[in-house]
């Protein structure tokens, strides 16, 4: 559970984190 829970929660994760920043920098 935990393999799957983290390759899937990396790519929204990054994408979250991307997307505040962005925000943020604007």
């Amino acid at each position: 559970m935990e393999n799957s829970m983290k390759k899937s929660f990396t790519l929204i994760e990054l994408l979250v984190v991307i997307a505040i920043i962005g925000v943020l920098a604007a």
